[in-house]
């Protein structure tokens, strides 16, 4: 059988563009927390010394967003003035107005429970799922083995082990398949900010022993195994000082390392009415039930919908061909047993709780988010 590679990525919580996700994400809970009916897209930028904070936002709430950043920030790490970026004396600039009445008028609904059944999705867009028989979660190995890096490189750090490490970080894995299956790790990618005094072959030897070694299935790695630590020689200088940041850069790391297709939708600072939160959620657990119910090896749900209007404008079932029954079946049969409309989809996830701090980083599926709702396969034996 042929063999092929696949390669996944993911980051830290100090990585740029992850701090905004994550504050975004509080902002967004907090706003819930106070008020669960209201209405976010909140988006995040950060560079040297500034994070600027701007959206649209229809709340009753009273949330002090520049005080939430600051101890996002202080939490991830970034704490000393002297490295160009911190919580306490970075510049925070926040630019939040109301919703457009254009939006709001097709997404709020009043009266009976029906009614507000059938409020319609916040945007047009198009959203995939995917779940696959690789791990014990559904999920793509190589993402999950990335996502697996870099939080060990951050338990790492924040624990003490390897006091020089800093926030920011990076991993990739590659994966060696036959077919669908994976059979070894063939490369490992790594990149671990750190203090200026620590040498280049202490820290990748500290890395491999502490990192990669204790993270990675042993029977997956051989003597072929390539391993690239910080592969320039040095990460000094990281975070927001070294690059900028924005939410929803790191959409391929949210969901499948780029395995599955994506609709191009981000999720972070969105309350649910957007779609393209809750219509992956969604499609998700679609495409989980149906591979652990054993309909198929592997599976990708697209679901698409259009701005005002609560049905979606349709629903794709692919198999790639390990269905035990047609698509069109399958698709009848997951159809047949979920509400696609978005205020359902909230409903069934209780999506308007504040809970998405928990998966603004190292994923919004798989093992990070194993308490989430989306992630239960209690369709199983309906479908089975």
């Amino acid at each position: 059988m042929a063999k092929s590679y696949f390669t996944s990525e993911s980051v830290t919580r100090g990585h740029p563009d992850k701090l905004c996700d994550q504050i975004a994400d509080r902002i967004l809970d907090e706003i819930l927390r106070q008020d669960p009916e209201s209405h976010v897209a909140c988006e995040v930028t950060a560079c040297t010394d500034q994070v600027h904070i701007f959206g649209e936002v229809s709340t009753d709430a009273e949330v002090d967003c520049e005080q939430l950043a600051r101890q996002v920030i202080a939490e991830i790490g970034y704490t000393k003035p002297e490295r160009g970026f911190d919580a306490e004396n970075c510049q925070i600039t926040v630019d939040l107005h109301r919703q457009s009445p254009d939006i709001a008028r097709g997404i709020n609904r009043r009266g009976p429970e029906e009614d507000r059944l059938n409020a319609g999705a916040g945007d047009q867009g198009m959203m995939f799922g995917f779940a696959c028989k690789q791990t014990e979660n559904l999920m793509p190995l190589p993402i999950e083995l990335a996502h697996s890096l870099v939080r060990r490189l951050e338990l790492v750090r924040r624990s003490g082990e390897l006091p020089f490490l800093l926030p920011d970080g990076k991993s990739q894995v590659t994966v060696e398949y036959e077919g669908n299956r994976p059979i070894r790790i063939a490369a490992v990618v790594l990149a671990a900010q750190h203090e200026a005094d620590i040498g280049i072959y202490e820290l990748r030897s500290s890395l491999i022993s502490h990192v990669i070694l204790p993270t990675l299935p042993s029977g997956m790695i051989d003597d072929k195994t390539q391993f690239y630590i910080n592969p320039t020689g040095r990460f000094v200088e990281g975070g927001p000082a070294a690059d900028s940041g924005l939410t929803g850069r790191k959409l391929i790391v949210d969901t499948y390392g780029g395995y599955a297709r994506h609709g191009g939708g981000a999720f972070s600072g969105k309350d649910a009415s957007k779609v393209d939160r809750s219509g992956a959620y969604m499609a998700r657990y679609m495409a989980k039930n149906i591979v652990a119910s054993g309909l198929a090896e592997q599976c990708e749900v697209q679901l698409s919908y259009a701005i005002g209007l609560a049905e979606p404008m349709s629903i794709r079932v692919d198999t790639f061909g390990t269905g035990k029954v047609s698509d069109a079946e399958i698709c009848k049969a997951i159809s047949d047993r979920v509400d696609c409309r978005p205020a359902a989809i909230i409903r069934k996830f209780d999506l308007t709780s504040p809970n998405f701090s928990r998966v603004s980083c190292y994923g919004h599926f798989g093992s990070n988010a194993l308490a989430m709702p989306w992630e239960q396969t209690d369709l199983v034996a309906s479908l089975r």
